[in-house]
């Protein structure tokens, strides 16, 4: 079975003023779908076809002769993932179990955004910042290009967000501590955090 691209959880304009539905046309139209195409060719045929996603990325992050099947199905997953970890009218400080973990293992919700905001802000080049779950305490972790927590043993994305220029350029142009604070106080979807950590 050929992956598809998935559905967005909302309509293309529905995250706008804040990120505009033209950004949605290419983050989500045409980068999104291109790394869905380009995968369904590079596994056509071989060993990984009909494997699912998360077993594809775990088989490819192992061979490093299969970088291009890393790289293309890893970012179909991250994708996803941040287009679940935002929502119409979301943002401000989270509620529920994430909120009381964040407390715990950050000090206070302000903590925690600096260390989100920082890590977002000093990934250099493409890449993503995510709060995940590392045996039973939450942390915040950057990663380059197409890199996903989901190579590591025991460690469960719960959010993340997007920081390849593509993600903001058309509507923060070079201004991607505006974009990161914008993505804290108006998007993030914490509903989906505590999801992520009730099915952990």
């Amino acid at each position: 079975m050929a992956f598809d691209l998935p559905s967005l959880p909302y309509e293309r304009n529905a995250l706008a003023p804040h990120i505009s539905e033209e950004t949605l046309n290419f983050h989500y139209g045409k980068h999104h779908q291109a790394y869905v195409t380009n995968l369904n060719k590079l596994i056509e045929g071989s060993d990984l076809e009909g494997k699912s996603l998360e077993e594809i990325i775990s088989i490819a992050a192992a061979d490093s002769s299969k970088a291009g099947v890393f790289n293309n199905a890893a970012q179909v997953w991250n994708h996803t993932f941040y287009w679940h970890s935002m929502k119409a009218d979301g943002g401000g400080a989270p509620t529920g179990k994430v909120a009381e973990m964040i407390d715990r293992d950050f000090g206070s919700y302000d903590k925690f955004k600096e260390a989100f905001s920082t890590a977002g802000a000093t990934q250099f080049g493409s890449g993503w910042a995510w709060l995940v779950l590392n045996g039973g305490k939450l942390e915040v972790r950057k990663t380059p290009n197409a890199e996903t927590p989901l190579t590591e043993d025991g460690v469960i994305p719960l959010l993340t967000m997007d920081v390849w220029e593509h993600a903001y350029y058309l509507d923060y142009q070079n201004a991607r501590p505006k974009y990161i604070e914008t993505f804290l106080d108006e998007l993030v979807n914490w509903d989906f955090a505590n999801q992520n950590l009730a099915d952990a």
